[in-house]
């Protein structure tokens, strides 16, 4: 009955209608945060689809401010001029707020984020692709290690030969791994750097350098490269979205080199800034029907493809991305299909 009459509000109200925002069966009227919830999964008990969480909270339009959410905070859904709202309660102390749905990036350590961001951690901080093969190849390389060592570690000092900006005295330390092409069209796509380390020049002679190990994932080798600091924010809040553009894209690759994909696994795309991809983006994933024989006809058809999953775009480059599995609802694979939701 609430779900129907919710249907019913939703319909007469122009701007919200288009929203076309689902609750889920048994939606809570409360919910009290805990300790590891993301907003994808409290926005996950009250909606069909979790990513549609900003059409539901913009119904509070006196909201400028977006406001942390802490374990011990209690939700309530209530109806305010016939539209569905959130309120957070902290208690005595704090009082009762409108809830937004974006969480801003805060000292505060528990403080819950919008995803879970430790499955993405170290694809935002070290991993890195390089858009084009001349990038690789122009970059400084590891000629030497100290006392003609071919293998170094933390603490060690290294050798590298290139330009290097003085202004930019640390360097990441990245050996090549996999060349991306497009399944389909061939074309190149980027390379995938593999973060190895990181050091910080304490001395140069010429277009020789002498660098200092601070950090060390594996063994640095020769001919491993160098490489500034991207340019770029680390954004670790995300809003999620639809794409502005339609999007057909594919998974191409499982960066962590499981066979099998699942929920919170890391996949790359084929698709990226210039296809009108950004950060927060939701896609769905689609498992490519099969082609059997039809025994009435005797020919072949093809079965629809089905949603299989859904994933969040969290980090693009020109022609790749980045994207975390929310759920899937079956076992996904490279080359599964990718689209707006």
């Amino acid at each position: 009955m609430r779900k129907s009459l919710l249907a019913l509000l939703l319909l007469v109200s122009a701007g919200w209608a288009q929203a076309q925002v689902q609750l889920r069966e048994g939606f809570p009227q409360q919910y009290t945060v805990v300790s590891g919830d993301t907003l994808w999964d409290i926005s996950g008990k009250f909606l069909r689809e979790p990513w549609q969480w900003p059409q539901l909270w913009r119904a509070n339009p006196q909201i400028e401010n977006p406001n942390l959410i802490y374990p011990g905070d209690t939700l309530t859904l209530s109806y305010v001029d016939g539209q569905p709202r959130l309120t957070l309660n902290r208690g005595a102390s704090r009082g009762t707020i409108k809830l937004s749905p974006s969480v801003r990036s805060s000292p505060v350590a528990d403080a819950i984020p919008s995803i879970p961001l430790k499955a993405i951690n170290s694809f935002l901080l070290s991993n890195r692709i390089v858009d084009k093969v001349e990038d690789f190849d122009k970059a400084p390389y590891i000629v030497a290690g100290d006392a003609e060592r071919v293998l170094s570690g933390m603490g060690d000092r290294i050798f590298a030969r290139g330009h290097f900006d003085m202004a930019q005295p640390v360097y990441g330390i990245f050996r090549q791994g996999k060349v991306y092409t497009d399944p389909q069209t061939r074309e190149f796509l980027g390379i995938n750097a593999d973060d190895v380390g990181g050091g910080e020049i304490v001395a140069t002679e010429g277009d020789v350098a002498t660098l200092e190990l601070q950090r060390t994932t594996q063994e640095v080798r020769l001919g491993d490269r160098l490489f500034s600091g991207e340019e770029r924010s680390i954004n670790s809040t995300f809003m999620p979205s639809a794409p502005k553009t339609q999007v057909d894209g594919l998974i191409i690759d499982v960066p962590r080199g499981v066979t099998q994909i699942g929920a919170l696994d890391v996949v790359t795309l084929n698709k990226g800034q210039r296809d009108g991809l950004v950060e927060g983006n939701v896609l769905e994933v689609m498992k490519t029907g099969e082609t059997v024989r039809d025994r009435i006809t005797g020919q072949p058809l093809k079965i629809p493809d089905e949603r299989a999953g859904l994933l969040m775009v969290f980090r693009t480059y020109d022609k790749l991305s980045y994207g975390l599995v929310l759920n899937a609802t079956r076992s996904l694979a490279v080359l599964d299909k990718v689209r707006n939701p």
